[in-house]
Parts: C-alpha cells; sequence; structure tokens
C-alpha cells in the first residue's frame, strides 16, 4: 500500500508464508549528497541487473495479497498491476479499504470514513514499481541489498527525494520471482504486502483502474 528504519533483513516467516523484516547492519557508501548507496559486489552486481530485467518483463500481473500496515493489522484482497502506472488494490470484505493507481495519481479510499487520499504517483514510493521502464540505478538509488536463505531483498529511494520513502522489493532467488513488497512512507510508517497465487502476462481490462470518486 502507501506506506523499515534501518537495514532491513529477511527470513521466512511462520505465519501463513508470511516474510519477516528485521534489522541489521550493512555495509555501504555515502554519495556527496543524496541518499546513501549500498556497496554491491560484483555477484550482487550480476543479480541485481536480472532482477531489473525481470521486473521489465513483467508489464501485468495479478496476485492475492496480505497486508500489515504500521500498526499490525492484517488484510487481504487482491492487487492487480499493469505498466506503466496502474494498480488496483482491492481488500476483502468487511475491508472498506481500495487503492487504485492510474492518470498519475495513487488514489485511496476508506468507504467506512467517507475519506478519499490523492497523492502523485511519483511521490510516493510505490510509484517505482509502476514505471515504464524500472531501473535500479540513476535516479533510483539501492540502499540495501541482502541474499538471504534463498531470498533476495533489494531497498530503493528516488535519488532526488529520499525523503518521500522506500520501497523494498522481496524476490524468491531461484526461480527469480517477486513475491513481497514493503513501502515506508515519508512519516516512516511501514506497509508490508505478500503475495501468492501470482499469474502474470494477463490481459487486465482498463475499467479495474477507473479511479474512485475524489473530493473536489
Amino acid at each position: 500500500m502507501l506506506a523499515a528504519s534501518g537495514t532491513p533483513a529477511l527470513a521466512a516467516g511462520a505465519d501463513e508464508g508470511s516474510i519477516a523484516v528485521s534489522t541489521v547492519d550493512s555495509p555501504a557508501m555515502a554519495a556527496p549528497s543524496g541518499p546513501v548507496s549500498v556497496v554491491l559486489s560484483p555477484q550482487d552486481k550480476t543479480l541485481l541487473d536480472k532482477i531489473e530485467q525481470e521486473l521489465n518483463r513483467q508489464s501485468t500481473f495479478q496476485a492475492r495479497i496480505r497486508q500489515v500496515d504500521s500498526t499490525g493489522k492484517t488484510e487481504t484482497g487482491t492487487v492487480w498491476m499493469r505498466r506503466p502506472g496502474r494498480m488496483r488494490l482491492a481488500y476483502d470484505a468487511p475491508s472498506p479499504l481500495l487503492l487504485v493507481a492510474a492518470d498519475g495519481k495513487v488514489v485511496f479510499r476508506d468507504n467506512q470514513l467517507d475519506q478519499t487520499t490523492v497523492i502523485p504517483i511519483d511521490r510516493t514510493p510505490l510509484g517505482l514499481l509502476l514505471r515504464e521502464h524500472i531501473s535500479l540505478s540513476g535516479d533510483v538509488t539501492v540502499t540495501d541489498f541482502i541474499r538471504d536463505s534463498g531470498l533476495v531483498q533489494v531497498t530503493l529511494v528516488r535519488t532526488s527525494a529520499p525523503g518521500d520513502g522506500s520501497l523494498t522489493l522481496v524476490f524468491r532467488e531461484k526461480p527469480l520471482a517477486l513475491v513481497a513488497w514493503s513501502v515506508t512512507d515519508a512519516q516512516a510508517r511501514q506497509t508490508r504486502v505478500t503475495l501468492s497465487d501470482i499469474r502474470s502476462g494477463l490481459t487486465l481490462a482498463d475499467s479495474l483502474f477507473v479511479l474512485p470518486q475524489q473530493p473536489d
């Protein structure tokens, strides 16, 4: 969703196959200004290139999700993604929540509270996953890279605006596949999403990405 302080490490969680996140130190180098870039071994650089290729290979996918927000509240639902710029997170009843990304914005709707939040897509960490071409260098800085127990965790920020928050992508290494992500927003609130029943290469209708009604 729209929401890892420190440097997260990863391990397979015991709760319904979820992925646990903890904190460890990781070697990194400071740039003259801007975010801190992690130091990568040649092997890690090769794997990072493969991850970038895998992200760009998949322009659409659908999956079931299990989401844990910064308060520990758990939601389940379905996510649809169609790059560039489109995503829908529909939560299972009785949840009143809906998130839709399209038209350069992310709209979060809480029907129970009758509240709608609108954020420009290029101001949310989630937007990094929805680009037409996903690059893990240049205007994106890799601030953490960890391999552990067959999983790979990559943490990203916008090079020019690290204060907007970070996106951490978790991949199963063999075969290489995205299995989870976490978003830390500008207020340091973290939301973790674990994927299951992933299906890629689907044709997804435009109607999935119609934005909820927004305030005037």
